[in-house]
């Protein structure tokens, strides 16, 4: 979500304004902040049918730089993953430290729709086993490791070196999870929180100030829901989705909407750093970093 990007805001890269398109206008305009507790988007059923990553290792194309048209950045392999590894490790520091700096505020709070939510700790952050206990996963951890174990090349979408779907197929499967409704709504106390991350692009090593941040928790019955912040529209949008829990794909919107929709699975959710997929209504698909912040004592910024 963040091309749901750094576009027009201070100190926003100028690769950013020129990628365009649906990730621009997302974060330019944003939806109108959405009601907590809304309607869940249609009722599609998550049927993906994708298998699970292979383990295999790949190697190729490293996806540009940080000076590259946005809208070039696509999963595709990468050509140093030791490299990649310690530009994420890299970028998770900087932007640990932006945030104390300049924090956004506690926009949980500013939505009040999450007094219908028995958390008081939006911070805490789960651990695998205490996920898949919650949501009553026996099956062990299935990470997705875009670039790697899940890549684009050219029109089809990869686990391992075999093709699995198109990459618009690809795109409606996460849709579908996220839209997905769930079997019963969940109870107050239902809910276990994932932390606050914020987002910036993948596959650079420093990069300007993130301008979305994005707060999850997940219900015993795999319903994914949050808060975004957009400092630079200053909108606070609530967000809704699924896990499936047959592929452990996780995929959420702006509630009332299907696009754009992120997604990463269900593991990730639990690391420092991981990267994630958004999926935009012009058909684009952009790697992203979700980069998991610590609760601050610094005052947040006006």
């Amino acid at each position: 979500m963040n091309n749901f990007l750094d576009v027009g805001g201070a100190g926003a890269g100028a690769a950013a304004a020129r990628s365009g398109g649906a990730a621009a206008d997302f974060l330019q305009q944003s939806g109108g902040a959405a009601a907590a507790g809304a309607a869940r988007p249609g009722a599609a059923a998550a049927a993906t049918g994708v298998a699970r990553p292979g383990a295999a290792a790949v190697a190729a194309a490293r996806p540009g730089t940080a000076r590259q048209n946005l809208a070039q950045n696509q999963p595709g392999r990468i050509e140093n993953r030791e490299q990649r590894q310690g530009d994420r490790q890299s970028r998770h520091d900087e932007i640990r430290k932006q945030y104390e700096q300049n924090n956004p505020g506690s926009f949980w709070e500013e939505n009040p729709g999450w007094a219908a939510v028995a958390i008081t700790r939006p911070f805490a952050w789960a651990t695998w086993g205490s996920v898949g206990s919650w949501c009553g996963y026996s099956e062990e951890a299935m990470p997705y490791n875009y670039g790697e174990g899940v890549y684009y090349a050219e029109d089809q979408v990869y686990y391992g070196d075999q093709p699995v779907a198109t990459t618009a197929e690809y795109a409606d499967q996460a849709a579908a999870i996220a839209t997905t409704e769930p079997k019963a709504t969940p109870a107050k106390d239902d809910w276990l929180p994932l932390g606050v991350f914020a987002i910036t692009q993948d596959g650079e090593a420093s990069g300007p100030e993130p301008t979305l941040y994005l707060q999850l928790a997940i219900s015993k019955q795999a319903v994914i829901t949050g808060t975004l912040k957009n400092t630079t529209s200053g909108k606070v949008d609530t967000v809704e989705g699924m896990a499936d829990k047959k592929t452990q794909r996780v995929a959420w919107t702006i509630a009332g909407k299907s696009r754009p929709v992120m997604e990463t699975g269900l593991t990730n959710l639990t690391k420092d750093t991981s990267p994630a997929l958004i999926h935009f209504e012009d058909g684009q698909t952009q790697q992203w970093l979700m980069v998991r912040l610590p609760e601050s004592d610094s005052p947040a910024k006006p």
